[in-house]
Parts: C-alpha cells; sequence; structure tokens
C-alpha cells in the first residue's frame, strides 16, 4: 500500500526530537557521508569564513583591533568604531538592528544562515565531522567501531581524532579570547606563565575544554536543545518563506522502484531510498514538513538529486522552495509582513547613523570621591574632591579641559596640570573644586563644568559641592 501524503495526513505529528529514544536516551546520529553541488559550494564558502573568523582578531586599524568585545572592560570596536558603556545606547540600537535583520532574513530565506554561516555548523560539518570521516571512515564504520571492543585499533583511532579534536578546540578557544580581551593579550597569557595571568589562563582552557565538549560529544544539540533560533522559527516563519522543502505534491505516493514490475498505481518520483534521512546531520526525514531540527544545510538536497539523476528523474524533488510555491506553483516573496520588517528596519538604520553622526567625540563622568565629604583648609577655603572619566572617540590625541561655570569656584588638578587623552582610549583622573568659605549659601550646591579640548565645547557636566553653611 502506498504512503500517505505526510503533509496531508493531520495524524502525522511528532512529539519527540529525531535525537531521543522513546526511553529519553540519546540517539546518536551518524550521517552519511555527502556530496554534491551544494556541499561544494558550502565547503568552499565555509573556507572563506572560518579564514575570516580566524584572520579578525588580527586586524588592526592604526594600531586598534579591527573587532574587539572586550565585555570585561566594556570596550566594544566594531568594524574599527570604539563604544563605550557610555554609547550604550548606540549598542541598543545596533543590537535591534541586527535581531531585525535576522527575522527579516529569516521570515523571506528561512535558516539558511544556519546550515552556510554559523560557527557552529561551519566547525562541526566542515572541520570536526571531515576529520571524523578521514579518521573513522563513513556512517557505517563508525557504527561499527562505536561497537567494537576496545583494542588497539579502536584505541589508535579514537586516540588520533580526540587528539586532533583537543587542538583544534585550543585554537578556537584563544580565538574567542583573542576576540574578548585582543590577540596581543592572549599573546601575553600564552607566553608568560599561568601564575601571571591566572584568569586569562582559566578563561583559556574554559573555552577550549567548552568548545571540546561541544564538538565531540554535544554536537546537533548544540542546535536542538540550546540555540533559540530553531525555535523562534515557529513564529517567524510563513507558507512564503524560502526554506529546504520536499515537493510532496512531485514525491508522493513514493515508493521503491522494481525491476520487470508492472506498476499498477501510479508513484510518485521519490523512490523511498531514505538517503535524504542517512546524510542529515540532526536526523530528520526532511519529507515530514518543516522542522525545527532542520538547519537548511543542503544535505539532503545533494543526496535527493544524486538519486534522481541515478533512476533518471528530474533533480529537485527536494529543493529551495516555500510551502506556497510547491502546493499553488508560485512564489510570493515580498508580502506584507516583509515589507514592515523592512521599514522597521529601515527607521532603526535611520536613527542608527543618526545618533552616530550626533555622538560627542569626548565624553566625561564626575563622580564626588567615596567616602569623602568636604575639606576645610587654613586659608579659609573649602574643597571638594572629585574623580573624573574622560573618553577620546576620536582618532588623535586630545587635551582636555574642565572650566568650572559658576563664579568663586576654582579647580585644581591632582597630578599633571593638563589631561591628555590618547587617541580612542579612557582616562581617569582627580581634581578638587574650591571655593571660599564665606562665599557658601548652602550645604549642597550645584555646579555645572564645561568639558572642552582644542578650544571646541563638548558639553557641560553637572556635580555637586558640599559645604558648611558659613555663619
Amino acid at each position: 500500500m502506498a504512503k500517505k501524503n505526510p503533509h496531508l495526513n493531520p495524524e502525522n505529528f511528532r512529539d519527540a526530537l529525531a535525537t531521543v529514544q522513546e526511553d529519553g536516551k540519546r540517539n546518536w546520529v551518524y550521517p552519511k557521508k555527502v556530496k554534491g553541488l551544494f556541499y561544494k559550494y558550502r565547503t568552499y564558502l565555509s573556507w572563506l569564513l572560518l579564514a575570516i573568523l580566524f584572520a579578525g582578531p588580527f586586524i588592526k586599524v592604526d594600531g586598534r583591533p579591527w573587532l574587539l568585545f572586550n565585555i570585561f572592560e566594556r570596550k566594544f570596536i566594531i568594524f574599527g568604531a570604539v563604544f563605550w558603556p557610555q554609547d550604550t545606547y548606540l549598542l541598543i540600537f545596533l543590537l535591534l538592528i541586527f535581531f531585525v535583520f535576522v527575522i527579516l532574513f529569516t521570515v523571506i530565506f528561512g535558516r539558511v544562515f544556519c546550515g552556510w554561516a554559523c560557527p557552529q555548523t561551519l566547525f562541526m560539518e566542515m572541520v570536526f565531522r571531515k576529520i571524523e570521516y578521514w579518521i573513522e571512515g563513513d556512517a557505517n564504520q563508525q557504527r561499527a567501531l562505536n561497537s567494537a571492543p576496545w583494542d588497539s585499533r579502536k584505541i589508535g583511532k579514537k586516540g588520533a581524532k580526540y587528539l586532533i579534536f583537543g587542538f583544534i578546540s585550543l585554537m578556537i578557544g584563544h580565538l574567542v579570547m583573542a576576540y574578548l580581551i585582543g590577540v596581543d593579550q592572549v599573546i601575553e597569557v600564552v607566553t608568560q606563565p599561568p601564575s601571571a595571568h591566572m584568569a586569562g589562563f582559566i578563561g583559556l582552557i574554559a573555552f577550549s575544554g567548552i568548545f571540546m565538549f561541544v564538538f565531540s560529544w554535544f554536537r546537533e544539540q548544540a542546535c536542538l536543545v540550546v540555540c533559540p533560533y530553531g525555535r523562534l522559527q515557529g513564529v517567524l516563519l510563513d507558507n512564503n518563506s524560502i526554506n529546504v522543502m520536499y515537493d510532496y505534491v512531485r514525491g508522493e505516493p513514493r515508493a521503491p522502484i522494481r525491476k520487470n514490475k508492472t506498476e499498477l498505481e501510479p508513484k510518485g518520483d521519490c523512490v523511498d531510498c531514505s538517503l535524504c534521512v542517512q546524510v542529515c546531520p540532526t536526523g530528520i526525514d526532511i519529507r515530514n514538513g518543516i522542522q525545527m531540527e532542520c538547519v537548511n544545510c543542503t544535505a539532503c538536497i545533494d543526496a535527493c538529486d544524486e538519486v534522481m539523476e541515478k533512476v533518471d528523474r528530474p533533480k529537485g524533488l527536494i529543493r529551495y522552495a516555500s510551502q506556497n510555491s510547491i502546493k499553488e506553483g508560485f512564489q510570493k516573496l515580498i508580502t506584507g509582513r516583509v515589507k514592515a520588517y523592512v521599514v522597521v528596519l529601515l527607521v532603526l538604520v535611520a536613527a542608527f547613523v543618526s545618533l552616530i553622526a550626533t555622538r560627542e567625540p569626548i565624553n566625561g563622568t564626575v563622580t564626588r570621591f567615596p567616602g569623602m565629604t568636604y575639606q576645610t583648609r587654613e586659608d579659609g577655603r573649602v574643597s571638594n574632591l572629585y574623580e573624573i572619566t574622560l573618553i577620546n572617540k576620536t582618532f588623535e590625541p586630545q587635551t582636555v579641559e574642565l572650566i568650572p561655570l559658576e563664579e568663586g569656584i576654582d579647580l585644581e588638578v591632582v597630578g599633571d596640570t593638563h589631561w591628555t587623552l590618547e587617541p580612542q582610549s579612557k582616562f581617569e583622573g582627580r581634581f578638587f573644586l574650591v571655593r571660599n568659605q564665606s562665599d557658601v549659601q548652602v550645604t549642597q550646591e550645584k555646579v555645572k563644568l564645561q568639558l572642552s579640548a582644542g578650544g571646541q565645547e563638548f558639553g557641560d557636566i553637572e556635580t555637586n559641592f558640599m559645604a558648611p553653611i558659613n555663619k
């Protein structure tokens, strides 16, 4: 009896992950080695993306990293532009633009990013999986090796594999740390004793261990269990979104080809070879429709196209398509939903550009020195001690001045009389505000300080001056 079309059968409902058995244990996935046009292009793209990823920390502009995500010092450099804690609103806008773009891209093209550009997929399928194929063989050979007793052959293969996995994980761990603290800092951590940079050393070991765990054991579970993107598909995708899809109109009813046997009923193009399932890195059957586990890696497309060639049937039984294009025969990309997301994205980009254009190149933050109120001097004056944090967002050194705008208040800098800031740097200093005791009218007075550099004003900073009232 011919199988029913799963897309038209309301009883065909999956309530469990493909990688989980009925008893709750993990169903280990052994994807069959795949070859084909899409896999070839994915391989070329992965070489390019991995080269960019590993080169990123080494790219510098005027001695500064091109990309840096230093969450420890709250300093971010994105394409050469430095963002400090005072620029949090800009980072929020940048994140909103990124998320809206991801939503828009997903609504139109589905989960293409996961299969073609996600670092998890790049490393798992294009690095670690290839090494596994090279050492342990294809899917059936891997199954046989894992079920075999621990003899010298198995120990040798497993040992070689995990040794290489560990080395690559160390490289990835160092790469992540380079993006977080800078490549120069990583070199210091590596070349000096662990005791000299214990925090950095622990970070390198922790990141390397995490990547070793993910790529040697956790694998596809990172996409299925941890990553929220796959679960967001349920609300982001619609019937016009393009995904890796099985053409059930053309493929059903599926049935294997039998030689020298006359078929009594018409059959679809699917020969039910199950190769699309065997090559899937997440263990799903693409013929069951859009599924959360599908990362759009196109392995099933290459496997199916190869079979279609052998049985002299047209390629594209599994292809990039939308639900509506398969069901109704036409594709509609620009929908009302897409237009709405485009408008939101353009508004966010315009707002971000205007904020960048109006961002002050020099910022200052003044706080009272903790634990101190005021100091009475022998000459009859009273002073308050302050701390100032200055950030130079320009690409030139700046000599900064702070001028009190209130009459009768003087400013005394602690240490160097001039604050000189290096390009794209942060500076912390201290200063006193001083006034005559006889001029004090209130115990807490608001004082404005003008921040300037090179004859240009960069706004006012407000603080409080505390002193006892003169009686």
